[in-house]
């Protein structure tokens, strides 16, 4: 596992010891995905729930983010998230937050916080695709045109809109999808 583009490129990351509890997004999805989304990241502030590695959120950074704000709740991926955020120098554009993603949304949210791009990817057995895209539609946390990046297993399909997102790329990789949302008109 690497971080495939920016100014960390071909840099290792440290991955789990196994997919049994972290199962990283891999590095040809990663690519897909920004060649999607954009390469570059420049002056966005980013989101990672459920980020296991951090692997998505480090990408953004690597590709110019402002700041990411990586979320997991369990031990080994806050351990490999600091890890992978240290080797890479990445602390000043780092913050991580050990809680439960849902309960991320409504507190970031609480802080006035907003993000352009958001990548959540929860266990596929949760099956919580639509209740974290009805969280961050609830939550107001993406700016006007934010971007939702939401990874889910195969036999979990997203609606093409949900509130204020409207599904703009779906794809599928083995037993991922990957469903890309904008924010078409933010609440006042």
């Amino acid at each position: 596992m690497r971080i495939v583009g920016g100014s960390a490129r071909g840099r290792t990351l440290a991955a789990p010891k196994s997919d049994d509890v972290i199962r990283p997004t891999a590095d040809r999805v990663r690519e897909t995905l920004f060649n999607i989304i954009g390469q570059r990241c420049d002056e966005l502030d980013v989101l990672d729930l459920y980020a296991g590695t951090g692997a998505l959120g480090l990408e953004a950074v690597s590709r110019g983010a402002n700041k990411a704000v990586v979320v997991d709740s369990g031990r080994e991926a806050l351990v490999l998230c600091k890890e992978n955020t240290e080797a890479l120098k990445f602390g000043a554009k780092v913050e991580l937050l050990v809680m439960d993603s849902l309960k991320a949304i409504a507190s970031l949210s609480k802080q006035g916080r907003t993000f352009q791009l958001v990548f959540a990817d929860p266990p596929y057995k949760l099956r919580v695709g639509l209740a974290v895209l009805e969280a961050l539609d609830a939550a107001n946390l993406l700016t006007d045109g934010g971007i939702a990046v939401i990874e889910t297993g195969a036999d979990e399909k997203l609606p093409e809109s949900q509130g204020r997102f409207t599904r703009i790329d779906e794809r599928a990789y083995g037993a991922t999808n990957v469903s890309i949302f904008r924010l078409t008109h933010h609440a006042a």
